[in-house]
């Protein structure tokens, strides 16, 4: 059996390398076009399709985990994953670029899978810390991710990228292959082919209308009939999923107060997160004389990159606090910090330093608050649900980022102003994006406060030595 502390460290590395995969096409996004030879809206698919294939893959490789091996569906994705990043390579048109985004956005589901090997085989001594880990690889990847893509894009072919992309998931899926042990935790059922196909039908409709609204208009017709669409199919698909035995994911377990209450805190999490990072870069990156700071790709990534940092180095100090006080209280120490520092960010001043500290205070709440998300789910879920359960949680925050995604966006542009023939937003525009991500942060700590205490805890394999 290989050590808990290599097991830890081959899914974290895993899920760090599926997560850069999210931010390693954003510093050419404004240059596809020219380079594909095609229109910028078409283009945008390339970024697109990652964010709704990840999304629709978490719950449901969280379930075929749950019932075929969560190591074996781990390999299968990581191999997705390097194929999708082979075929970006190799591309030369927009469609075959889009074709491989799509697959490397099946890397995702590595990390709720991870979370659950987790339980599987360690021992509940080292649980909180692994936990606490692998959980926030979700957005240390793209924090550590972007400096190295505008790093790789300023001194090479936008191709080399995606060779590097692709490295990483070979690694990965060896380092899994040798090190991971084989599942032997299993929940027997049948594939619910019509669940998944309703689910990846609903999700894909509101994403869809979410990440594009502000391209095609929030009152068109393509816009409104997605949202309205995605809903319907999920609301119908909710029926479907109550009243099958072998469902793809147990809406009555999901009902349950602490995993739903832990599920819509994820979302206001997601979305406090994602406001500083889509404000952030572009303040960093705007002229001085409109209120920037003038700062390049690489420097203004560069500054952002401590708050990767700082998640990762919150890791072993969430698990120490998960094992004396329970996740509840770690989950909303996260929010409350995360709220606090962005009403810091609404009251004062923000020089490029302070962006910086911000932006570390915000990445140590993420850190404390992603730490507890999976343990507050485990603890109320059986054992056997656990992969499906976390994919759940997962999509939960990748709706989160969606959702701000698009709301900061289109906040930034209602507040652009014309400067010299380019639109560019302004001081208010970024103001009230932190004022949103104040709002979120507030949301997802009163509903973390609301969360009913679990009782007893999360169980790691007890055959383990803690030493």
């Amino acid at each position: 059996m290989p050590s808990p502390g290599l097991v830890t460290a081959v899914l974290a590395f895993a899920g760090m390398s599926a997560s850069f995969m999210q931010t390693i096409l954003i510093p050419i996004q404004g240059e596809l076009p020219e380079l594909l030879g095609a229109s910028r809206e078409d283009t945008a698919w390339a970024v697109t399709i990652t964010l709704l294939v990840s999304a629709i893959c978490t719950p449901i490789s969280g379930r075929l985990g749950d019932m075929f091996g969560k190591r074996r569906v781990a390999l299968v994705l990581l191999a997705a994953l390097v194929a999708g990043a082979v075929t970006a390579a190799l591309s030369t048109t927009v469609t075959s670029l889009i074709i491989g985004r799509g697959l490397q956005g099946l890397g995702m589901g590595v990390i709720p899978l991870g979370i659950s090997i987790l339980r599987d085989t360690l021992h509940k001594e080292r649980l909180g810390s692994a936990i606490a880990l692998v959980s926030a690889t979700l957005g240390v990847g793209g924090a550590l991710g972007l400096p190295l893509s505008a790093f790789v894009t300023e001194h090479f072919d936008w191709h080399v990228l995606f060779w590097v992309a692709a490295a990483l998931g070979t690694v990965c899926f060896a380092l899994v292959l040798l090190v991971i042990p084989v599942s032997t935790l299993r929940n027997p059922g049948r594939i619910d082919y019509v669940g998944s196909v309703g689910l990846a039908v609903g999700l894909a409709g509101v994403l869809l209308g979410i990440s594009r609204g502000n391209e095609w208009g929030w009152t068109s017709i393509p816009t409104i009939g997605l949202l309205a669409g995605g809903v319907i199919v999920l609301l119908v698909w909710g029926g479907y999923e109550l009243r099958i035995p072998s469902p793809l994911v147990d809406l009555r377990v999901s009902a349950r107060g602490p995993v739903l209450l832990t599920n819509l805190a994820s979302v206001a999490m997601g979305f406090a997160l994602f406001s500083s990072n889509i404000a952030f870069p572009q303040l960093l990156e705007l002229p001085e004389e409109v209120g920037g700071f003038g700062l390049g790709l690489l420097p203004a990534s560069l500054m952002l990159m401590p708050s990767g940092l700082a998640m990762l180095a919150m890791s072993p100090i969430a698990g120490r606090i998960e094992r004396r006080s329970g996740p509840k209280p770690l989950f909303v120490a996260g929010a409350a910090i995360i709220a606090a520092t962005y009403l810091a960010a609404v009251l004062l001043p923000l020089p490029a330093w302070g962006i910086l500290v911000i932006n570390v205070f915000v990445g140590i709440g993420i850190g404390l608050g992603y730490a507890a998300m999976p343990t507050l789910i485990m603890r109320a879920v059986p054992a056997a649900e656990t992969g499906a359960a976390n994919g759940l949680n997962t999509l939960m925050r990748s709706l989160g980022t969606a959702v701000a995604a698009a709301a900061i966006a289109a906040v930034l542009a209602q507040s652009a102003v014309d400067v010299d023939g380019v639109s560019l937003p302004t001081a208010d525009g970024f103001q009230l994006a932190l004022i949103l991500g104040l709002a979120a942060a507030v949301v997802c700590t009163v509903l973390a406060l609301l969360i009913p205490q679990p009782r007893g805890g999360v169980e790691g394999r007890p055959s383990l030595p803690a030493d």
